[in-house]
């Protein structure tokens, strides 16, 4: 009996070394960040910024930005609420869902977002520009018996 005792003490003590050294290494690989969620007809990107970092490379799904959005109208959208309010600071993105360009203009909202959170001061620059707001614009659903949302269908004489 007592080597039924010792072998399940051992087991809860390496059980208890395994759940410490997860939780020190999880202290110590999270960095400190602020998220904002941007949405834009079907993307939903999370943008998280590290205040700590200034003027750092973005990682847009584990791909520098300007491998993920590689024409400069991209680019200039998801880096405008960072011109607006003259601040830079590393971002990392994951965006899933909708077109390229509803991606990026999704990471531009969530972005914006994350700045004033970090700041609330910013808001006052952001929101003429509109990048705080939800733009609500999505694809019409199609109906029965038509082509498409609206199109009707073909008609032929023969």
């Amino acid at each position: 009996m007592p080597k039924k005792t010792d072998s399940k003490a051992k087991k809860k003590a390496g059980k208890a070394d395994k759940v410490s050294k997860t939780s020190k290494e999880s202290k110590t690989s999270k960095e400190k960040y602020i998220e904002g969620i941007g949405r834009r007809k079907t993307a939903v990107a999370r943008v998280r910024i590290y205040p700590a970092y200034k003027k750092e490379d973005s990682i847009i799904n584990d791909r520098a930005y300007t491998e993920y959005f590689p024409l400069p109208r991209q680019q200039q959208t998801i880096y405008a609420p960072f011109k607006v309010t003259d601040v830079v600071l590393k971002m990392t993105v994951r965006v899933v869902g909708g077109g390229i360009n509803a991606q990026a203009e999704a990471v531009r909202m969530g972005l914006a977002r994350a700045l004033v959170i970090h700041d609330e001061t910013l808001r006052v620059k952001l929101k003429p520009h509109g990048y705080l707001t939800r733009d609500a614009r999505m694809v019409e659903s199609k109906k029965p018996g038509l082509r498409k949302a609206r199109r009707p269908q073909q008609w032929r004489k023969r």
